[in-house]
């Protein structure tokens, strides 16, 4: 027990390590730029001052949304996700697993869940005991289940999720700005130094290796940038885009589109004011996401054929489950057109068989 406490321990420490270096390649940066470059190589007062307003500002967004993303810490599933403690000690107890399907469904029925196993179960996390929410996963560096798992980052050592996603994106942005603006300004004197134009110095150094070093950042993450960005609009998490959710019916990786501009909001909120900030805005609690009707699901499929008894009318036949399906999923409008459309094809008729006739969402 002790061996393995001390191993986790120093996996702990040896984890902060990029983090430490991603740190010490920022404060050296701050100093090549602002000393080095600003204080002792150029020589324009104007150009002084607006190359460290911008840079200051720059500097400061991006170290703001770095360490937000570090010290958010991972939302997690609720309790109600959580297993009540007889239906824990039944499933702990039980050996086949069609009958821990039984006691999880069961568990399940009360909770928006819409999301299965690859084989149609439920899932559910055996490490940390819970019911797995829509689109969380275990995380096995964090040990824990995160709600709306995207990835583990090593340069940030946390996992990103939910509660940082768009900590994480604006920490890409400003760290790309601040690249950019950083190459672009050290450009000319980089050059100046390299054909000799300006005396050697102690900067000469720091501006050539402070060049390199932004266009290299700047390269890496843009590529990752732009990847984030297209998931962003495509409403998908990294391990969505590698392993399409699945429903009901199969699997469908654009389950939980809801169109571009719905897609940015549920990241970055409804107040665009407020999308630039490293502050706390994206919609909803992690736990449920709206989502757009699958159109392979059994409960939304084209036609529907009930058998029916004889003695009974078609008005005694169960509702379909499309109604719940859609009241949990659709906007009010797409609702009240669904219902009013479900309403008009459940009318009696004197055949032994009904077929409801139910146009799906494309």
């Amino acid at each position: 027990m002790a061996p393995t406490h001390v191993l986790r321990c120093c996996q702990r420490t040896l984890a902060w390590i990029p983090v430490i270096f991603i740190a010490a390649v920022v404060c050296w940066s701050y100093y090549a730029y602002v000393v080095e470059l600003c204080l002792y190589t150029i020589i324009s007062i104007g150009e002084k001052i607006v190359y460290m307003i911008f840079f200051h500002l720059f500097f400061i967004m991006f170290v703001w949304s770095y360490w937000k993303t570090i010290y958010i810490q991972p939302a997690n599933p609720s309790k109600e996700f959580c297993l009540p403690k007889v239906e824990k000690e039944r499933y702990e107890k039980e050996e086949r697993p069609e009958n821990q399907q039984e006691i999880l469904w069961r568990a399940a029925t009360s909770l928006p869940l819409y999301t299965r196993t690859g084989a149609g179960a439920i899932r559910y996390c055996d490490r940390c005991q819970v019911i797995k929410p829509d689109r969380c996963h275990h995380c096995s560096a964090c040990d824990m289940c995160v709600l709306k798992m995207d990835h583990h980052c090593p340069w940030v050592n946390n996992c990103v999720g939910f509660s940082n996603y768009k900590f994480f994106i604006l920490f890409l942005a400003y760290s790309l700005l601040y690249c950019l603006f950083i190459a672009a300004t050290v450009l000319q004197y980089f050059i100046k130094f390299w054909t000799n134009e300006l005396k050697d110095t102690h900067a000469k150094f720091h501006v050539l290796f402070l060049f390199f070093v932004a266009a290299m950042f700047c390269i890496s993450i843009l590529s990752l940038f732009s990847y984030h960005l297209w998931l962003v609009g495509k409403n998908r998490s990294t391990i969505e885009a590698f392993r399409a959710p699945v429903f009901r019916a199969g699997s469908d990786k654009n389950g939980f589109s809801l169109g571009f501009r719905k897609n940015i909001a549920q990241v970055f909120g409804d107040q665009k004011k407020f999308w630039l900030l490293p502050v706390c805005t994206s919609q909803g609690d992690g736990l449920t996401f709206p989502t757009r009707l699958v159109s392979a699901d059994v409960e939304q499929q084209a036609t529907v054929t009930l058998q029916q008894e004889p003695s009974k009318s078609a008005a005694e036949v169960p509702e379909s489950p499309v109604s719940e399906s859609q009241n949990r999923l659709l906007s009010s409008e797409q609702n009240a057109n669904n219902v009013a459309e479900h309403q008009e094809t459940n009318t009696p008729a004197e055949s032994e068989t009904i077929t409801i006739s139910i146009e799906s969402e494309s």
